[in-house]
């Protein structure tokens, strides 16, 4: 049985799954064992996109923590093995008698899964895995996949080696407890460039998603970017959306990034915004209203402000729903094309300073 989480609208654009139903895992897959055991299956697998939070090594399972513990104690005891995943760590655990599994991310592990079944019963009686590490450099190459690869890398070429600037210090898309991340603040500084003439937007405010961000912009030797690096880290090719949002609205916006509890998604803002947030308030109500600031002045609830995002964010992705409520709303360039501008006119890019989101508590 497989089946993707039930907080999959969260993560998706809304506009990608108008219509349908995502249901309680658990629930859903209880569901669907007597019709398999009416076609006389014993053995069950479930193969799911919802994962855990070990403490351990990647064959272990000390302190697993997270969705996928609940799920699997709600399972019939008829599912036998639970391969899981989203939370990209690497575990093999035995939780409520039955051996869950995760093989980490990008390809880094394969799971070997190793079952024993009853002939007679038809049921699996032991289970096994191990997670061993692809040491890729210990491999020969596939000779057709290499061929593939090599015809679009030539393509790509001319596009992907155009010089975009230079860089000074690696920018990481890791956050400080605060949230904030150097690569962060300055994608949100190329949207806000990018939109912030009266002709592309006269946006004052940008706010990008921490998911869109996708590696980290390491620093060469020589200090050069390329545009294949923004796109190593800006690959999904959004359009940016310029929209008017009352102070409030930004507010409550930002009172979305702890939707889900166990995965904050701190929103990375552009320069002159600063705020704070506690995390010993409820939800609805952690961004100090008071400590709102734009260049200086605290943002007014009833005064409009010009925000860009990007056209995942601007539908309601993420949860963002508040941002849905924007209005006057002007597409412009892709988040990796503004970018690209930036880089152009900013380089050599100078050490970021994370100051523009504070956490108290």
């Amino acid at each position: 049985i497989g089946l993707t989480l039930k907080g999959t609208p969260g993560i998706v654009s809304p506009e990608g799954v108008a219509g349908l139903e995502f249901s309680d895992e658990a629930d859903t897959v209880n569901a669907l064992v007597p019709e398999l055991k009416a076609r006389g299956v014993q053995a069950i697998v479930v193969l799911i996109h919802e994962g855990g939070f070990p403490t351990g090594d990647y064959n272990e399972c000390p302190g697993i923590s997270g969705p996928i513990v609940d799920i699997v104690k709600k399972l019939d005891r008829a599912v036998d093995v639970v391969i899981s995943g989203h939370t990209h760590r690497a575990y093999v655990c035995e939780i409520d008698g039955r051996l869950v599994t995760s093989g980490d991310k990008f390809g880094t592990l394969v799971t070997a899964i190793d079952l024993k079944l009853d002939p007679a019963t038809r049921d699996v009686i032991s289970a096994r895995a191990d997670n061993i590490i692809v040491r890729s450099g210990t491999y020969a190459r596939a000779p057709e996949q290499t061929a593939l690869l090599e015809a679009y890398d030539k393509l790509a070429a001319p596009i992907a080696n155009r010089p975009a600037g230079a860089l000074t210090e690696t920018l990481s898309r890791v956050p400080k407890e605060t949230g904030e991340s150097p690569l962060g603040d300055i994608i949100a500084d190329a949207q806000l460039a990018a939109t912030s003439t009266e002709a592309t937007g006269a946006a004052v405010i940008a706010l990008t998603n921490p998911g869109g961000i996708r590696t980290d912009m390491s620093k060469r030797e020589d200090g050069a970017v390329t545009y294949a690096d923004l796109f190593a880290s800006q690959p999904f090719r959004n359009q940016l959306v310029t929209l008017t949002l009352s102070g409030l609205q930004i507010k409550n916006t930002l009172e979305q990034q702890w939707l889900d509890p166990r995965r904050p998604r701190i929103l990375q803002v552009s320069k002159g915004i600063k705020y704070a947030w506690d995390g010993s308030r409820p939800y609805g109500e952690r961004v100090i209203a008071d400590r709102m600031m734009l260049n200086g002045q605290h943002i007014d609830p009833a005064s409009s402000y010009r925000v860009t995002v990007n056209n995942y964010l601007a539908v309601g992705g993420d949860g963002f729903t508040a941002l849905k409520e924007g209005t006057a709303r002007r597409f412009g360039i892709y988040d990796v094309d503004a970018l690209y501008a930036y880089f152009q006119a900013n380089s050599p890019i100078p050490p970021v300073t994370t100051d523009r989101i504070a956490r108290v508590n």
